[in-house]
């Protein structure tokens, strides 16, 4: 788990800096989470990762395909639920993806634009409840990169609290 903390680290860095994670080192932490888990427990350890890194990507795809997850951000949810036991796996997106709404309403409270993405939220919402079908959810033009937050560092922060003994 040490070596994820560093991995994450690293991501934060990236994703931070470039709005991007990259694959590599995705794949890192992947192939590291299954030599982990075949250490522990052999060719079953690493189908038991395997298997839940891809429930996790498969879970969050549809929100990647409306545009509220990025790509990396699917990723690295799923490669890094492998390293944690089935059973906190919910438990860690939640407290992922609460970290990061709440960063998300302090961005948004701080630039005074809460109102303005919730009535947007309200539009979306009601427009697919009208029509039947998704379409995705984006912020317009500049709007776009300021209203997206990075999830690496809700997720880094969601790791750090499972290895702290919080859920």
């Amino acid at each position: 788990m040490a070596a994820l903390c560093v991995i994450l680290a690293v991501v934060c860095g990236y994703d931070y800096r470039d709005s991007r994670i990259p694959n590599y080192l995705i794949l890192l932490a992947g192939f590291l989470g299954m030599g982990w888990q075949a250490w522990d427990n052999g060719l079953l350890g690493v189908l038991f990762y395997l298997g839940q890194a891809i429930l996790v990507m498969a879970l969050l795809y549809p929100f990647f395909r409306i545009g509220g997850l990025g790509a990396g951000d699917v990723k690295l949810l799923g490669v890094t639920a492998g390293y944690l036991p089935f059973e906190k796996i919910l438990m860690y997106l939640f407290c992922s993806l609460l970290v990061a709404a709440t960063i998300s309403v302090v961005k948004m409270w701080k630039r005074k634009s809460f109102w303005v993405r919730m009535r947007y939220l309200a539009v979306y919402l009601e427009d697919v409840m009208k029509t039947g079908r998704w379409k995705p959810y984006q912020a317009d033009g500049e709007n776009k990169q300021s209203a997206g937050i990075c999830l690496s560092g809700p997720v880094f922060v969601s790791i750090l609290l499972y290895l702290g003994g919080v859920y």
